[in-house]
């Protein structure tokens, strides 16, 4: 497991452990699920751990990742679990 940030920036998504969704970028996606498993991660999960990875895509720059988590962020439940079932296919 590489805990070091790479130039190759993730948008994913964790289920955390009260079955809500909690939706990120990141360059160092093993190190920041660890942070959000340990409560050292975003305010939302810190009560919420453990949490689960149940989506990410790779994308090419920061910008691209920002852009992506605020299109996902704007989804219904039902339209996360649609993106989420899409990867499982």
């Amino acid at each position: 497991m590489n805990d070091w940030p790479t130039d190759k920036w993730k948008v994913y998504i964790v289920r955390c452990a009260d079955t809500t969704f909690y939706t990120g970028i990141t360059n160092g996606l093993d190190k920041r699920l660890k942070a959000h498993d340990t409560g050292t991660g975003a305010k939302y999960t810190k009560s919420r751990g453990p949490v689960e990875l149940v989506y990410s895509e790779t994308v090419p720059d920061r910008s691209t990742a920002s852009k992506r988590e605020y299109v996902i962020k704007k989804l219904t439940r039902a339209e996360k679990l649609v993106l989420i079932a899409s990867i499982s296919n």
